[in-house]
This record gives structure tokens, C-alpha cells and sequence, in this order.
């Protein structure tokens, strides 16, 4: 795949990089977004194996603020599929053992939400949960999905969980043929909490290709899935079809990860069994998407 040229424009989405107020991303953002996710210069490659690769890439010399990139070969998955399994949080539940809850909020506008997730991390570390305005843009055959946080009135942080921010995070699906394409996922999140190194590393090594070749397998078994679920109730697609109601942005304000509680876990040591659960090669079970 031909890799453009670094881009000179600034880098994610301009809403949480440099602006204040909670906006719908623009043709700028979904560009910017673009060219970082094709990108090669300041990456360091840390996996490849079997169609999966993954990058690094610190900023300045905050590790909670790293930024990583995996990208993953997709045989006999057309691009518009994959794109149909991200959106689809009805079959994330069935796929996507690391869930603990999700569901969307309220629309924005026609391709612009509000939604919440949580998932289960690996023990003693705390379980997180984000909430995020996400915006999704096909371009041909083509899309992008991307997402950054905000504050919901009606959601605020949780006790038992930690609050996480994501500041830029998201898909870029490009086809490959008619029924191939490659994904390449971008995230920069600060998970919050001191998370220690080890988590760090093996989060990037290890469950960023596992969570991809688990989605993999999603995407091969989605359209058998979604004959038997509303097989024409695609909201993402159908912007009417949605049963979503309408919120104002001004209802919204942008999370920044310095106004949450940071919880400490710079105290989790590195038992066998943690090594094993986080970097363990273990087979996946999916007999929930059956």
C-alpha cells in the first residue's frame, strides 16, 4: 500500500487538540486523521505477525499519553462489512468479551453520536469506562470512524470504575477488493490511574493484535449474525432509521483527563499469572457470536 508523504497539518482531530468547545468534526479533521493513521515517520514498529502489525509512538514523555497504531489484514471481509461490526453495538455485545456495557446516548447530527462504553481490564488494574462523541465518514470505498471524550450531564464519572479519556481515537477501513480491505486502528487514550510500564508495553505488544484478530472473526461471522438480528435496520447507514433523540452540543463540554480523580495502581506488580493473562497467546473464545 502506497504511504503519503507526512502531512503537515495538524495531527487528530482539531475539537480536543485545539479547541475548547465540543465540536462535530469537519473534512479537515477526517484528512488529518487520515494521513496519521498512513503514516510511517516517527512509528515504531513493535509486532508483526500474520497481517498484524502494530506501532508506537510516545508523546513527549507522558506514557499515559502514548499513542498506538495496529493495523490488520482482512481476507474475505468486504470493508463495508467491517465497517457494519464497528458500528453495530447490538453484536459487539456478542462478540467483544472485554464489555461490560454500551449504548449509544443521543444523535448529533446525521453522522455524529454521543455513546458510552465500558470494558473489564485485566485484575488488580480497575475497570474503565469513556464517554465519547463519535463521527463516521464513508468516503467511497472507504470509511473512517473516530471518536474523542465529553462530558454527558446525565453520565458523570462512576465509583467503581475509572473514568478514561480518549483524545483521539478511531478506524480507517480501506477496501482491497471486493471482498478484502485493511483496518488500521489509532488510539490515543489516557486510561488514568499511574498505569505501570509493563501494562503499557504489553497492552501494545500483545492485546491490540489479539482484540483485532477477535474482531477478525466477528466481521466472518456478522452477515449470517445480522440476517437473523433487523438485518435492514443499519442507522449508521440510514441516518431515519435511527431512534436516537437529538442533542444540542452546547449540552456537551470537552473531557480533560486532568479534571478526573487520578486513581493509583502504580503498586500492580507483574505476577505469573498477570504475564500470562496479558501477554499469553490463549485462544479466543467466541462461542458467544454463535
Amino acid at each position: 500500500m502506497e504511504k503519503p508523504a507526512a502531512s503537515t497539518e495538524p495531527q487528530g482531530p482539531r475539537p480536543v487538540l485545539g479547541r475548547e468547545s465540543v465540536q462535530v468534526p469537519d473534512d479537515q479533521d477526517f484528512r488529518s486523521f487520515r494521513s496519521e493513521c498512513e503514516a510511517e515517520v516517527g512509528w515504531n514498529l513493535t509486532y508483526s505477525k500474520a497481517g498484524v502489525s502494530v506501532w508506537v509512538q510516545a508523546v513527549e514523555m507522558d506514557r499515559t499519553l502514548h499513542k498506538i497504531k495496529c493495523r490488520m489484514e482482512c481476507r474475505d471481509v468486504p470493508a463495508e462489512t467491517l465497517y457494519d461490526v464497528l458500528h453495530d453495538i447490538e453484536y459487539r455485545k456478542k462478540w467483544d468479551s472485554n464489555v461490560i456495557e454500551t449504548f449509544d446516548i443521543a444523535r448529533l447530527t446525521v453522522n455524529a453520536d454521543v455513546g458510552y462504553y465500558s470494558w473489564r481490564c485485566p485484575k488488580p488494574l480497575k475497570n474503565r469506562d469513556v464517554i465519547t462523541l463519535r463521527s463516521w465518514l464513508p468516503m467511497g470505498a472507504d470509511y473512517i470512524i473516530m471518536n474523542y471524550s465529553v462530558k454527558h450531564p446525565k453520565y458523570p464519572p462512576r465509583k467503581d470504575l475509572v473514568r478514561a479519556v480518549s483524545i483521539q481515537t478511531g478506524y480507517l477501513i480501506q477496501s482491497t477488493g471486493p471482498k478484502s480491505c485493511v483496518i488500521t486502528y489509532l488510539a490515543q487514550v489516557d486510561p488514568k490511574g499511574s498505569l505501570p510500564k509493563w501494562v503499557v508495553n504489553k497492552s501494545s505488544q500483545f492485546l491490540a493484535p489479539k482484540a483485532m484478530k477477535k474482531m477478525y472473526k466477528a466481521c466472518l461471522k456478522y452477515p449470517e449474525w445480522k440476517q437473523k438480528h433487523l438485518p435492514h435496520f443499519k442507522p449508521w447507514l440510514h441516518p431515519e432509521q435511527s431512534p436516537l433523540p437529538s442533542l444540542a452540543l452546547s449540552e456537551l463540554s470537552v473531557q480533560h483527563a486532568d479534571s478526573l480523580e487520578n486513581i493509583d495502581e502504580s503498586a500492580v506488580a507483574e505476577s505469573r499469572e498477570e504475564r500470562m493473562g496479558l501477554g499469553g497467546e490463549g485462544s479466543d473464545d467466541d462461542t458467544s457470536l454463535t
